[in-house]
């Protein structure tokens, strides 16, 4: 197989791409036309193969697709968050309409979650400050999450069914544990300012980073996405306005991707390997680890928005797509060099 292989998706933007997690030949592309600021939205339904990437389904709907997520317990079924706040359940075996249409959100949905552990839930969240939880055999949803500010992405933790996090509007990651009571935070057990130092607690010395400069944080900026690292339950990625999705690898611990508004897909190493503390480091100071990029890929012409990583093989294949109407399979192994 050629090392990049090459879809369009002709009058639609694509905002998010997703292998199957049953086949490692078969992919989802949510996109919307417009750019997503008005018109309908196409789910595209993705076979490689000898002949390249063909196109084996589609399915439109009136607004705008922002995301999709695969079933785990239904090989041919796809949730899709709609821009009218709806997230459709579309079956490869049902052409044209949805098996399952869920409407609760008042605002535009910009994620969806299936929970990879019992895999008989799926989150959703929304601009609407709130994050639903559903099942697909149930039009009501079966709790609500308020987070008071516009929700960019939600996830399940993939070790505990029970841990929900999200990045919103306000630069907060918040952390939602179903196991604690329903009381006045609805689940809420934290929130981190994701734009701020890390403080030690006692301590008013900022923290340095590997490199042996100060870092005092960020200006606070809306984040956009995040994502949970599968080999570790208490690291979770996180990004600026720049970059429009993360991924982590599921074959590297250290691995992850990114994909933003400078048309470029990276991969970096998160610096886990390196020592958490440079030699010399005085008492009460904290040393932050420096990640380092390990390459890029920069074919794509437009925003690049979405990205995902090949459950199978080698651990090499990345699709990526953008709004240049294009999507993009291809090698790391070949096109990033270490």
């Amino acid at each position: 197989m050629a090392s990049l292989l090459e879809a369009r998706t002709p009058g639609f933007n694509p905002y998010s791409v997703k292998y199957s997690p049953y086949y490692d030949s078969r992919l989802a592309v949510a996109s919307s036309s417009n750019y997503g600021i008005v018109g309908n939205g196409r789910l595209f339904i993705l076979g490689l193969g000898p002949q390249g990437i063909q196109i084996e389904k589609t399915y439109d709907t009136n607004d705008a697709q922002y995301d999709l997520a695969w079933s785990e317990i239904n090989e041919n079924q796809c949730a899709v968050a709609c821009g009218d706040g709806s997230i459709k359940l579309f079956d490869l075996n049902v052409p044209d309409f949805p098996v399952m249409n869920f409407h609760e959100h008042k605002r535009e949905t910009f994620s969806v979650c299936w929970n990879p552990v019992t895999k008989d839930t799926f989150l959703s969240s929304s601009w609407d400050g709130t994050i639903k939880i559903w099942s697909p055999t149930r039009p009501s949803s079966l709790k609500t999450l308020p987070v008071g500010n516009c929700t960019y992405s939600a996830s399940f933790s993939p070790h505990n069914p029970s841990l929900i996090s999200s990045v919103s509007s306000d630069s907060h990651l918040r952390l939602f544990d179903l196991r604690t009571p329903v009381n006045a935070k609805y689940h809420l057990v934290a929130t981190i300012p994701i734009h701020s130092p890390p403080q030690i607690p006692g301590s008013t010395i900022l923290p340095r980073l590997a490199n042996g400069t100060t870092y005092a944080g960020t200006i606070p900026s809306e984040v956009l996405t995040h994502d949970w690292n599968k080999y570790s339950d208490t690291v979770i990625a996180t990004g600026g306005f720049a970059v429009r999705k993360l991924q982590w690898s599921p074959h590297a611990r250290d691995v992850l991707c990114s994909a933003g508004y400078d048309m470029t897909v990276r991969v970096w190493s998160d610096g886990s390997a390196l020592p958490p503390q440079m030699a010399g480091a005085g008492p009460g100071e904290n040393v932050i680890r420096c990640g380092q990029e390990l390459g890029l890929m920069n074919r794509h012409t437009e925003f690049a928005t979405g990205v995902d990583w090949c459950l199978f093989g080698t651990g090499g294949w990345v699709a990526s797509v953008g709004w240049d109407e294009r999507v993009l399979v291809w090698d790391a192994h070949t096109l990033l060099r270490r």
